[in-house]
């Protein structure tokens, strides 16, 4: 992936939680106007302010590459059922992950 403008890497180790060691890693590809977002490892609640700020000052089609992302949590369902209903296509998304944001949908309705 040629990437344009910058990477973000976000970790969270913290030793006394057994759910410790979470990173997740922000790549940016930006070309002929739209910017494609990749995310690897780790996607969880505290990652979805950051990748909001990303979306907000990138242009207005996105991408949401999760191809690599391992593991999320609901509130990053919830955040991912909303950006696929404000137009950003999710690509790559692990079968799991999409059930999810199925049944997510089906329960705001």
């Amino acid at each position: 992936m040629n990437c344009v403008g910058r990477g973000v890497a976000l970790t969270r180790d913290d030793r006394r939680s057994n759910r410790g060691g979470w990173t997740l890693k922000i790549e940016k590809d930006s070309q002929r106007g739209k910017t494609t977002i990749r995310l690897i490892g780790h996607f969880q609640s505290e990652h979805v302010g950051e990748l909001k700020n990303q979306l907000q000052h990138d242009g207005p089609l996105f991408i949401l590459d999760l191809k690599e992302v391992t593991v999320v949590d609901v509130e990053v369902v919830r955040f991912l059922v909303e950006s696929k209903a404000d137009g950003v296509k999710i690509v790559h998304c692990s079968q799991y992950i999409r059930k999810w944001m199925a049944r997510e949908h089906r329960a705001e309705d």
